[in-house]
């Protein structure tokens, strides 16, 4: 076989040195493109998440290393890049009336987390070494979005500040029929945008996870068993939808979307919990560096430490794998990337 000969071909020292970077949740990527200085992910074929972090995380200093997909079409980045001074989307005119004053009403309300100390992590043997251990966490009250934060939130923000609109919107305007759809094609520097726009923050890993479980464990917003009508996740549904959708799929506080629809970033470095029997090296940021197209089509690279940190992303997607909806699943990534299954909510102390 052609891949096989490839492969043989290969110099043993360089096989020995270079490594297959994968984990066991499926999801999907990946055409990347850096704008502005961040790089985004935007077209989609079978890849694990492992695998998308390994290809995609290459030397930008390499200008032939700054687009690793084949087939891509990078007019839509140049076409949102030229334009994010011109006058295109939403007034704020426009932008306020996408939706009703109760639309609004609901969508921006928040849930107030009462103080005190809650399960975080897990010792289950098959979930990921990183959730490890289980934990009690003592945590002040705090607010939460009840919702995922909207294209429609996201419009009004951009109206107001001038802040570069998502890659998937055509000509800085929401695509059809998604006004309360999460935003999605954020990385964490713009959330954190909207958030301190909003006059809120990201919320942190921990308050993240006591939202979505409360206080007795359980592996689910609703409780310990896995059950796919709660949730969108695995591509049930083949999307992101409305964030009001699941409403038998709140936490114990009623928040939704705790579980699907897209990752969320939080606050949070990935680092690793106390007492963790996660290996170290995973929580090691790593640049994946491709020498050649052999190696690139056999999906082997160069794993170089950096000494930067990834962003940690909760509540998986509706391309996950189902398992990686628990509360305690962490994931991870660059706070420069953007994908169609990152989003975010916001949070603030109960004072606010």
């Amino acid at each position: 076989m052609p891949f096989m000969k490839k492969q043989a071909e290969q110099n043993p020292a360089d096989l020995q040195r270079k490594k297959r970077y994968l984990t066991a949740t499926i999801v999907t990527c990946i055409t990347l493109v850096v704008v502005g200085g961040s790089l985004h992910v935007v077209k989609l074929g079978s890849i694990r998440m492992g695998e998308m972090r390994a290809l995609a995380t290459y030397d930008l200093k390499e200008e032939s290393a700054r687009i690793r997909a084949a087939g891509e079409d990078i007019a839509l980045h140049e076409e949102n890049e030229k334009r994010k001074n011109e006058a295109v989307g939403y007034s704020a005119a426009e932008a306020e009336s996408l939706l009703t004053k109760e639309q609004w009403q609901e969508l921006d309300s928040m849930v107030t987390i009462p103080a005190g100390k809650f399960l975080m992590g897990t010792n289950l043997k098959n979930a990921d070494a990183a959730s490890h251990p289980q934990h009690v966490v003592e945590l002040p009250a705090f607010r939460i979005d009840k919702y995922l934060v909207t294209n429609a939130q996201y419009a009004r923000f951009i109206a107001a500040t001038g802040h570069r609109p998502p890659l998937d919107w055509k000509d800085g305007k929401i695509p059809t029929d998604a006004l309360q759809y999460p935003v999605t094609m954020v990385n964490w520097y713009d959330a954190s945008a909207y958030a301190k726009w909003a006059g809120k923050r990201l919320p942190t890993e921990a308050e993240w996870e006591k939202a979505a479980r409360g206080t007795d464990g359980r592996r689910w917003p609703w409780g310990n068993e896995m059950d796919p009508a709660r949730l969108n996740t695995y591509y049930n549904v083949g999307s992101a939808t409305n964030v009001n959708t699941y409403n038998k799929g709140v936490s114990p506080y009623g928040v939704y979307d705790m579980a699907g629809n897209v990752d969320e970033w939080v606050e949070d470095d990935f680092l690793p919990y106390k007492g963790t029997d996660a290996e170290k090296e995973v929580f090691k940021g790593k640049i994946a560096r491709v020498e050649n197209e052999q190696d690139r089509a056999m999906k082997l690279s160069e794993q170089i430490a950096v000494n930067r940190n990834y962003k940690v992303l909760r509540g998986g997607s509706w391309k996950g794998d189902p398992f990686s909806t628990a509360t305690y699943h962490r994931d991870y990534s660059w706070p420069n990337y953007a994908s169609d299954f990152y989003g975010f909510r916001c949070a603030s102390s109960a004072e606010k």
